[in-house]
């Protein structure tokens, strides 16, 4: 399974982004796919996840409420709606697809993209 991240970009707070990862791989559509971010000095942390069917998703507590994960199985992409951004939202956004689970854990996913860059100003 390949994975393809984009749609970051340079927004004011306040604004929106959707990121979008598309994945070659028949198997694509049987993983739990999730979105992590990195800010420069900081860990890798979670930050939404949804499973292969769409039923179960899961989101950390900071941005409940204003981000939207969905998955479209025909065309093999996850998307990330991040609304309200804040500057602290501010990190390289890294899609990951792996196991039947839904985790939150980053070592429990197999196949991670790129990375895209999103920053928020004040």
């Amino acid at each position: 399974v390949q994975l393809q991240a984009s749609g970051g970009g340079l927004v004011q707070a306040g604004g929106s982004l959707r990121l979008s990862c598309a994945a070659s791989g028949r198997t694509y559509s049987t993983y739990t796919v999730g979105w992590f971010r990195q800010a420069p000095g900081k860990e890798r942390e979670f930050v939404a996840a949804i499973n292969y069917s769409g039923l179960s998703i899961a989101y950390t507590d900071s941005v409940k409420g204003r981000f939207t994960i969905s998955r479209d199985g025909a065309k093999n992409t996850v998307y990330l709606e991040m609304n309200s951004l804040k500057p602290e939202d501010t990190a390289v956004y890294y899609c990951a697809a792996g196991g039947y689970l839904l985790s939150r854990s980053r070592y429990d996913y197999t196949f991670w993209g790129q990375g895209t860059q999103v920053t928020v100003s004040s």
